[in-house]
């Protein structure tokens, strides 16, 4: 099996890069609407912008530029993309917003009872505008990745 190939596989390359330069920017972005540094931002899903939507659009992309919009592969990666990104601003933020409440509930009316202190994750999702963040993050990454290698 030759690993050094996969360094050769444009859409991986361009979805990983992009994956990681979305959960880079979610720090410093999250800095400035708090004024405090939350490094483990970085190992966590939701957030501005979304590296699920970025990963997708960026691995569509380059399915596409590099193998044409015609290829059986974009179909495929445009099917999921649509899906990943319908998922993390429909149903995982509904989650996050239900998480929320919950934990509400927890600290107002359980409060001194013998249960569980452990908080449901409440960033599951993305709003609208992390999810497009996200796209635009991997129309960006792939594009430029396809000028620099074509």
């Amino acid at each position: 099996m030759n690993f050094a190939a996969i360094f050769q596989n444009q859409p991986l390359l361009a979805g990983l890069t992009a994956w990681l330069l979305a959960q880079i920017i979610k720090i410093p972005l999250d800095y400035f609407r708090t004024r405090k540094w939350n490094w483990a931002l970085f190992f966590t899903s939701g957030g501005m912008p979304s590296s699920h939507s970025s990963l997708m659009t960026a691995t569509t992309l380059s399915i596409a530029l590099f193998h044409g919009f015609d290829h059986p592969a974009f179909a495929i990666g445009v099917a999921i993309t649509m899906i990943v990104t319908y998922d993390a601003a429909g149903v995982r933020h509904q989650a996050g917003i239900h998480a929320r409440r919950i934990n509400v509930l927890f600290e107002e009316l359980l409060k001194g009872h013998p249960i569980s202190d452990k908080d449901l994750r409440e960033v599951l999702g993305h709003t609208p505008l992390e999810v497009t963040g996200g796209i635009l993050l991997g129309l960006v990454v792939a594009t430029g990745q396809w000028l620099i290698w074509k």
